[in-house]
Protein backbone atom coordinates (compact mmCIF):
# COMPACT_ATOMS: atom_id res chain seq x y z
CA UNK A 1 0.00 0.00 0.00
CA UNK A 2 1.26 3.48 -0.83
CA UNK A 3 2.38 5.42 2.23
CA UNK A 4 0.28 8.55 2.74
CA UNK A 5 2.26 10.22 5.52
CA UNK A 6 0.60 13.56 6.33
CA UNK A 7 2.57 16.80 6.22
CA UNK A 8 4.34 17.67 9.44
CA UNK A 9 2.21 20.77 9.90
CA UNK A 10 -1.03 18.78 10.17
CA UNK A 11 -2.43 16.35 12.72
CA UNK A 12 -4.13 13.01 12.30
CA UNK A 13 -6.57 13.87 15.07
CA UNK A 14 -9.96 15.37 14.15
CA UNK A 15 -10.38 18.97 15.24
CA UNK A 16 -13.18 20.18 17.48
CA UNK A 17 -15.39 20.92 14.46
CA UNK A 18 -15.30 17.35 13.12
CA UNK A 19 -18.70 15.72 12.79
CA UNK A 20 -19.91 12.17 12.30
CA UNK A 21 -19.16 12.04 8.56
CA UNK A 22 -15.58 13.17 9.02
CA UNK A 23 -14.97 10.90 11.98
CA UNK A 24 -16.29 7.95 9.99
CA UNK A 25 -14.12 8.69 6.96
CA UNK A 26 -11.05 9.48 9.05
CA UNK A 27 -11.33 6.24 10.99
CA UNK A 28 -11.50 4.16 7.82
CA UNK A 29 -8.72 6.12 6.14
CA UNK A 30 -6.46 5.92 9.17
CA UNK A 31 -7.00 2.16 9.25
CA UNK A 32 -5.41 2.05 5.78
CA UNK A 33 -8.56 1.89 3.68
CA UNK A 34 -9.05 3.83 0.45
CA UNK A 35 -12.52 5.37 0.46
CA UNK A 36 -15.26 4.83 -2.11
CA UNK A 37 -18.22 7.20 -2.48
CA UNK A 38 -20.59 6.35 -5.35
CA UNK A 39 -23.26 8.78 -6.52
CA UNK A 40 -26.90 8.29 -7.44
CA UNK A 41 -29.43 10.84 -8.65
CA UNK A 42 -32.32 10.69 -6.21
CA UNK A 43 -35.62 9.63 -7.74
CA UNK A 44 -34.02 8.31 -10.93
CA UNK A 45 -36.23 5.18 -10.84
CA UNK A 46 -39.06 3.83 -8.77
CA UNK A 47 -37.52 2.06 -5.81
CA UNK A 48 -34.30 3.99 -6.37
CA UNK A 49 -33.14 3.55 -2.77
CA UNK A 50 -32.37 -0.09 -3.59
CA UNK A 51 -29.28 1.27 -5.31
CA UNK A 52 -28.09 2.68 -1.98
CA UNK A 53 -28.39 -0.71 -0.33
CA UNK A 54 -26.40 -2.22 -3.21
CA UNK A 55 -23.72 0.47 -2.83
CA UNK A 56 -23.34 -0.32 0.86
CA UNK A 57 -23.16 -4.04 0.13
CA UNK A 58 -20.43 -3.41 -2.45
CA UNK A 59 -18.21 -1.76 0.17
CA UNK A 60 -18.97 1.94 -0.23
CA UNK A 61 -17.73 4.13 2.62
CA UNK A 62 -20.26 6.92 1.99
CA UNK A 63 -22.94 7.60 -0.61
CA UNK A 64 -23.61 10.83 -2.48
CA UNK A 65 -27.28 11.43 -3.29
CA UNK A 66 -28.02 14.09 -5.90
CA UNK A 67 -31.07 16.30 -5.38
CA UNK A 68 -32.04 17.13 -8.97
CA UNK A 69 -31.96 20.76 -10.11
CA UNK A 70 -33.19 21.96 -13.51
CA UNK A 71 -29.94 23.73 -14.47
CA UNK A 72 -27.01 21.51 -13.38
CA UNK A 73 -24.27 23.73 -14.78
CA UNK A 74 -21.28 21.78 -13.41
CA UNK A 75 -22.53 18.39 -14.57
CA UNK A 76 -21.78 16.70 -17.85
CA UNK A 77 -24.16 14.99 -20.23
CA UNK A 78 -24.69 11.81 -18.17
CA UNK A 79 -25.66 13.49 -14.90
CA UNK A 80 -27.73 16.03 -16.84
CA UNK A 81 -29.59 13.16 -18.50
CA UNK A 82 -30.13 11.50 -15.12
CA UNK A 83 -31.35 14.79 -13.66
CA UNK A 84 -33.81 15.26 -16.50
CA UNK A 85 -35.09 11.71 -16.08
CA UNK A 86 -35.60 12.14 -12.33
CA UNK A 87 -37.38 15.48 -12.75
CA UNK A 88 -39.60 13.98 -15.46
CA UNK A 89 -40.63 11.32 -12.94
CA UNK A 90 -41.66 14.06 -10.53
CA UNK A 91 -38.63 13.86 -8.23
CA UNK A 92 -38.27 16.74 -5.79
CA UNK A 93 -35.91 17.35 -2.89
CA UNK A 94 -38.76 16.78 -0.43
CA UNK A 95 -39.77 13.45 -1.97
CA UNK A 96 -36.17 12.24 -2.14
CA UNK A 97 -35.55 13.14 1.50
CA UNK A 98 -38.80 11.42 2.47
CA UNK A 99 -37.54 8.26 0.74
CA UNK A 100 -34.23 8.50 2.59
CA UNK A 101 -36.02 8.95 5.91
CA UNK A 102 -37.67 5.56 5.40
CA UNK A 103 -34.40 3.82 4.52
CA UNK A 104 -32.93 1.54 7.20
CA UNK A 105 -29.55 2.60 8.53
CA UNK A 106 -26.88 1.52 6.05
CA UNK A 107 -24.01 2.00 8.48
CA UNK A 108 -22.31 4.59 6.25
CA UNK A 109 -22.91 8.34 5.83
CA UNK A 110 -25.24 9.85 3.27
CA UNK A 111 -24.07 13.06 1.60
CA UNK A 112 -26.56 15.18 -0.34
CA UNK A 113 -25.42 17.20 -3.33
CA UNK A 114 -27.30 19.95 -5.09
CA UNK A 115 -27.12 23.51 -6.34
CA UNK A 116 -27.50 26.53 -4.12
CA UNK A 117 -30.85 27.50 -5.67
CA UNK A 118 -32.49 24.59 -3.86
CA UNK A 119 -30.89 25.61 -0.57
CA UNK A 120 -32.14 29.17 -0.99
CA UNK A 121 -35.61 28.02 -2.03
CA UNK A 122 -36.44 26.81 1.48
CA UNK A 123 -33.76 28.83 3.25
CA UNK A 124 -30.54 27.32 4.67
CA UNK A 125 -32.06 26.61 8.11
CA UNK A 126 -35.08 24.71 6.81
CA UNK A 127 -33.01 22.95 4.14
CA UNK A 128 -30.37 21.70 6.59
CA UNK A 129 -33.01 20.68 9.11
CA UNK A 130 -34.74 18.62 6.41
CA UNK A 131 -31.44 16.90 5.59
CA UNK A 132 -30.94 16.05 9.24
CA UNK A 133 -34.44 14.57 9.59
CA UNK A 134 -33.77 12.39 6.54
CA UNK A 135 -30.59 10.97 8.06
CA UNK A 136 -28.23 12.88 5.77
CA UNK A 137 -24.97 13.96 7.37
CA UNK A 138 -23.05 15.75 4.61
CA UNK A 139 -23.69 18.30 1.88
CA UNK A 140 -22.00 19.27 -1.39
CA UNK A 141 -23.03 22.53 -3.08
CA UNK A 142 -20.73 22.88 -6.11
CA UNK A 143 -21.84 26.37 -7.14
CA UNK A 144 -21.38 27.94 -3.70
CA UNK A 145 -18.23 30.11 -3.72
CA UNK A 146 -15.90 29.90 -0.74
CA UNK A 147 -16.33 33.62 -0.13
CA UNK A 148 -20.09 33.21 0.29
CA UNK A 149 -20.09 29.97 2.27
CA UNK A 150 -20.05 31.34 5.82
CA UNK A 151 -23.82 31.44 6.32
CA UNK A 152 -24.42 27.89 5.10
CA UNK A 153 -21.44 26.50 7.05
CA UNK A 154 -22.75 28.08 10.24
CA UNK A 155 -26.34 27.01 9.74
CA UNK A 156 -25.25 23.50 8.73
CA UNK A 157 -23.12 23.15 11.85
CA UNK A 158 -26.14 23.91 14.03
CA UNK A 159 -28.04 21.11 12.23
CA UNK A 160 -25.07 18.71 12.41
CA UNK A 161 -24.64 18.77 8.63
CA UNK A 162 -21.10 18.82 7.21
CA UNK A 163 -20.62 20.87 4.01
CA UNK A 164 -17.68 19.65 1.92
CA UNK A 165 -16.08 22.32 -0.25
CA UNK A 166 -14.64 21.79 -3.72
CA UNK A 167 -11.07 22.43 -4.85
CA UNK A 168 -9.86 22.46 -8.46
CA UNK A 169 -6.47 22.37 -10.18
CA UNK A 170 -6.78 26.12 -10.81
CA UNK A 171 -7.29 27.00 -7.13
CA UNK A 172 -4.37 29.05 -5.73
CA UNK A 173 -2.53 27.54 -2.77
CA UNK A 174 -3.70 30.06 -0.13
CA UNK A 175 -7.29 29.41 -1.19
CA UNK A 176 -6.73 25.63 -1.02
CA UNK A 177 -5.59 26.03 2.57
CA UNK A 178 -8.74 28.01 3.37
CA UNK A 179 -10.93 25.42 1.65
CA UNK A 180 -9.30 22.69 3.72
CA UNK A 181 -9.81 24.69 6.91
CA UNK A 182 -13.48 25.48 6.28
CA UNK A 183 -14.58 22.19 4.72
CA UNK A 184 -16.39 19.74 6.91
CA UNK A 185 -16.42 15.97 6.42
CA UNK A 186 -13.89 15.93 3.61
CA UNK A 187 -12.48 18.03 0.79
CA UNK A 188 -13.83 17.27 -2.68
CA UNK A 189 -10.93 17.43 -5.15
CA UNK A 190 -12.12 18.09 -8.71
CA UNK A 191 -9.61 16.19 -10.85
CA UNK A 192 -9.88 18.43 -13.91
CA UNK A 193 -11.29 21.74 -15.03
CA UNK A 194 -14.64 21.01 -16.65
CA UNK A 195 -17.86 19.17 -15.94
CA UNK A 196 -18.54 15.72 -14.53
CA UNK A 197 -18.34 12.76 -16.88
CA UNK A 198 -16.52 9.57 -17.78
CA UNK A 199 -13.03 9.96 -19.19
CA UNK A 200 -10.50 7.68 -20.87
CA UNK A 201 -7.81 8.36 -18.27
CA UNK A 202 -7.37 10.02 -14.91
CA UNK A 203 -6.47 13.67 -15.39
CA UNK A 204 -2.76 14.38 -15.07
CA UNK A 205 -3.62 17.27 -12.72
CA UNK A 206 -5.18 14.95 -10.12
CA UNK A 207 -1.98 13.93 -8.34
CA UNK A 208 -0.64 17.45 -8.00
CA UNK A 209 -3.98 18.79 -6.82
CA UNK A 210 -4.33 16.24 -4.03
CA UNK A 211 -0.71 16.85 -2.97
CA UNK A 212 -1.37 20.59 -2.74
CA UNK A 213 -4.61 20.12 -0.76
CA UNK A 214 -2.84 17.83 1.72
CA UNK A 215 -0.20 20.49 2.37
CA UNK A 216 -2.83 22.50 4.22
CA UNK A 217 -5.24 20.00 5.77
CA UNK A 218 -5.50 16.48 7.10
CA UNK A 219 -9.20 16.18 6.36
CA UNK A 220 -9.93 13.26 4.03
CA UNK A 221 -9.53 14.20 0.37
CA UNK A 222 -11.87 12.50 -2.10
CA UNK A 223 -11.11 12.79 -5.80
CA UNK A 224 -13.92 13.02 -8.34
CA UNK A 225 -14.84 14.01 -11.91
CA UNK A 226 -13.97 11.33 -14.45
CA UNK A 227 -13.15 8.25 -12.37
CA UNK A 228 -14.81 5.46 -14.32
CA UNK A 229 -12.76 2.26 -14.19
CA UNK A 230 -10.94 0.09 -11.65
CA UNK A 231 -7.58 1.18 -13.05
CA UNK A 232 -8.50 4.85 -12.65
CA UNK A 233 -9.74 4.23 -9.11
CA UNK A 234 -6.51 2.41 -8.26
CA UNK A 235 -4.40 5.25 -9.65
CA UNK A 236 -6.49 7.88 -7.83
CA UNK A 237 -6.06 5.93 -4.60
CA UNK A 238 -2.31 6.39 -4.85
CA UNK A 239 -2.79 10.11 -4.34
CA UNK A 240 -6.14 10.84 -2.70
CA UNK A 241 -7.78 9.22 0.32
CA UNK A 242 -10.61 7.99 -1.86
CA UNK A 243 -12.74 8.47 -4.95
CA UNK A 244 -16.17 9.74 -5.94
CA UNK A 245 -17.77 7.82 -8.81
CA UNK A 246 -20.82 9.42 -10.40
CA UNK A 247 -21.17 9.42 -14.18
CA UNK A 248 -19.96 5.82 -14.56
CA UNK A 249 -22.66 4.70 -12.10
CA UNK A 250 -25.41 6.79 -13.64
CA UNK A 251 -24.59 5.75 -17.20
CA UNK A 252 -25.26 2.17 -16.16
CA UNK A 253 -28.49 3.14 -14.40
CA UNK A 254 -29.68 5.04 -17.48
CA UNK A 255 -28.84 2.01 -19.62
CA UNK A 256 -31.08 -0.17 -17.43
CA UNK A 257 -28.67 -1.61 -14.86
CA UNK A 258 -30.33 -2.79 -11.66
CA UNK A 259 -28.99 -2.75 -8.10
CA UNK A 260 -27.24 -6.12 -8.50
CA UNK A 261 -25.47 -4.85 -11.63
CA UNK A 262 -24.26 -1.78 -9.77
CA UNK A 263 -23.15 -3.90 -6.83
CA UNK A 264 -20.99 -5.96 -9.20
CA UNK A 265 -19.51 -2.86 -10.85
CA UNK A 266 -18.70 -1.11 -7.58
CA UNK A 267 -17.20 -4.32 -6.22
CA UNK A 268 -14.58 -4.11 -8.98
CA UNK A 269 -13.71 -0.57 -7.86
CA UNK A 270 -13.60 -1.70 -4.23
CA UNK A 271 -11.15 -4.48 -5.09
CA UNK A 272 -8.99 -2.05 -7.07
CA UNK A 273 -8.85 0.41 -4.18
CA UNK A 274 -8.06 -2.38 -1.73
CA UNK A 275 -5.07 -3.40 -3.82
CA UNK A 276 -3.40 -0.05 -3.11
Amino acid sequence: MTNHTPPAATSRAPDEASGAVERHLRARRDAGRRLLMPYVTGGITSGWTAYLRAFAAAGADAIEVGLPFSDPTLDGVTIQEATDAALARGATARRILADLAELPDLGIPLVASTYYNLVLHDGPEAFCAALRRAGVGGLIVPDLPLDEADELIGVAAAAEIEPALLASPATPQPRLVEIGRRSRGFVYAVSTMGTTGERAALAASAAELTRRIKLGTDRPVLLGFGISTPDQAREAGRHADGVVVGAAVMRRVLDGAGPDDLLAFLATLRRALDQE
